[in-house]
């Protein structure tokens, strides 16, 4: 089989998540590239949750609609998701509560009552029934359970062979393509070890999902990764504390979602004054307010671009796949901290906990150092430099007060109020717009895929790209994806569309802002489709959608 999808559901509780990641697994080992979706309500227990696992031989970035096979550890999956199946589609479902028509039973909760295992490990029974069905070698299975399952081991394995054994005889074939796997993570995993990449030294943060496992991530690998991760009381707090410890010289992170980033926002502007460097991670999810913390959306953008009050030099950039995430999270806290600015990366719940094959190695620029101030003189924070970047120095440098003010200031850090004095300091710290778009000159800003000479052209950007290359496969169309938004690279984005005679946005929002955000820079798209009910586009949906519109 060249690409397979496998629907996996259950109630919240029956290890949902850690099944389909361990299908992935198992499938990346053979050598397929893989994507994982998560899908699950705002509730601590109960409800219904589901993943779907896409494995092909060539890359894939999002799931589709319709499955190979339907893996139901209760009925509700059958009667949720039944339709979803493929004409000559499979159901394999846990006989020891509920039979299902043309399916194939197999007795998860005996086996494990049997073995005398915990009422969670149905999950792992799950797999091994699933990896003997798709004919998979047990030793595979064997191999990616010892690496994934941390405690008992043994009788996890247990239980997995005899599920195994109970399926008579395979339903589908998966080939091993004896290939190299590739590295499997989430987006925000991505996202911690390019921050890691990139230098981080301190990683602070109030859980709020989609952004919540990126501080479990690193608290989780804080001592093998040589950082420190905090949980302070609130996102006040998490993004003050970082303030005082970027000021003291730590490369430091905080991470958010949209609700939790409002709180943030006088931390943001202190930041541009004080010109303290600091990287943002604001992880969307759909609003307003509390929203549905645990689906996605792509309505922050506005937000995050005018995030802050007065006037002051930013980055935001917002990657679409898991290997971008890991790039330009590196970027991200690399550039704050050569020109002393803000820089934030937007994420979203699709790409954030979604599970993708990363291709290694990456080619990433290699760390800068800071301007550090080299000991003549009397120091001055605030140098008015023609670059626009003054010399750092951090509190406890030998003969040399270090100052930072939220009040606009003179070169030493004193408050000022005369007019010439503003207008001077100001002027400086915008003069850092060209040392951040040096920095990027070199670096792929834009991604172009499909039909470079195609009349259509899709616009997209973050986690709607995957969809959105698939789409514009089927009808021959060209996708430009600007990843660098501030600032945006206007030159760059008009030589992507090229001479498309139609241009397309493609947005998990309602009122398409970054439609709204190319009007600023003189581009108007022809027409948008938009979602904003909390999915994400598939291929299939996103097709039907375009074929209105074209």
């Amino acid at each position: 089989m060249k690409e397979f999808s496998i629907l996996i559901g259950g109630k919240a509780g029956d290890g949902i998540k850690q099944a389909g990641i361990t299908a992935a697994k198992i499938f990346s080992h053979l050598g397929y590239h893989v994507f994982l979706y998560d899908d699950y309500p705002s509730l601590i227990r109960g409800g219904h949750n589901f993943c779907v696992i896409r494995a092909s031989k060539d890359q894939v970035r999002c799931h589709e609609n319709e499955v190979d096979l339907l893996l139901a550890m209760n009925k509700e999956t059958i009667d949720k998701h039944v339709k979803s199946l493929k004409p000559k589609g499979v159901v394999l479902y846990d006989s020891s509560f509920e039979e299902a028509p043309d399916g194939i039973g197999v007795p998860f909760k005996e086996i494990v009552k049997e073995l005398d295992g915990l009422s969670i490990m149905r999950n792992t029974a799950a797999i091994g029934a699933l990896a003997r069905l798709a004919d998979i070698q047990w030793n595979v299975v064997e191999d990616v359970l010892q690496k994934s399952i941390s405690k008992m081991i043994d009788l996890n394995l247990s239980i997995s062979r005899k599920a195994y054994q109970a399926v008579k005889a395979p339903v589908f074939h998966v080939d091993d393509l004896k290939r190299p796997s590739f590295p499997v993570m989430t987006g925000n995993e991505a996202i911690a070890l390019g921050c890691v990449y990139g230098g981080l030294e301190l990683y602070i943060a109030y859980p709020m999902t989609p952004a919540t496992s990126i501080l479990h991530f690193l608290a989780g690998y804080q001592r093998e990764l040589g950082l420190v991760t905090i949980h302070p009381e609130n996102e006040i707090s998490a993004a003050t504390m970082a303030l005082g410890a970027a000021y003291a010289g730590k490369r430091t992170a905080v991470g958010t979602s949209g609700g939790g980033f409002a709180l943030m926002t006088e931390a943001v502007s202190f930041s541009g004054q004080a010109e303290i460097p600091l990287l943002f991670i604001e992880c969307q999810r759909t609003g307003p307010s509390t929203g549905v913390p645990t689906y996605t959306g792509q309505a922050d953008l506005m937000f995050v671009l005018h995030s802050g009050h007065g006037e002051f030099p930013r980055v935001v950039a917002a990657p679409g796949d898991a290997n971008e995430a890991l790039e330009w999270a590196s970027l991200c806290l690399d550039v704050a901290w050569r020109c002393q600015i803000p820089a934030f990366l937007l994420s979203d719940k699709h790409l954030s906990e979604s599970l993708f094959s990363v291709e290694l190695p990456l080619d990433l620029p290699e760390r800068f150092e800071p301007i550090l101030w080299n000991g003549e003189g009397k120091y001055r924070r605030y140098l008015i430099a023609e670059t626009g970047i003054s010399p750092l120095a951090f509190p406890g440098t030998k003969e040399c007060k270090v100052k930072a003010t939220s009040y606009e200031h003179d070169e030493y850090g004193i408050t000022v109020e005369d007019a010439d004095a503003i207008a001077k300091m100001q002027e400086k710290r915008l003069r850092k717009k060209g040392q951040i778009s040096k920095f990027f000159q070199d670096i792929d800003t834009i991604k172009i895929y499909g039909q470079d000479d195609s009349d259509i052209c899709l616009v997209c950007w973050g986690s709607t790209k995957g969809a959105c290359i698939e789409a514009a496969q089927k009808i021959g169309a060209k996708v430009v994806q600007p990843i660098l938004l501030d600032p945006f690279p206007q030159k760059k984005f008009q030589e992507a569309i090229g001479g498309a005679k139609q241009i397309i946005g493609i947005e998990a929002n309602a009122t398409g802002q970054l439609s709204t955000l190319l009007k600023c820079h003189g581009i108007v798209l022809d027409k948008s489709v938009l979602r904003y009910d909390g999915r994400p586009f598939t291929p299939s949906t996103l097709s039907r959608s375009l074929e209105e519109v074209i």
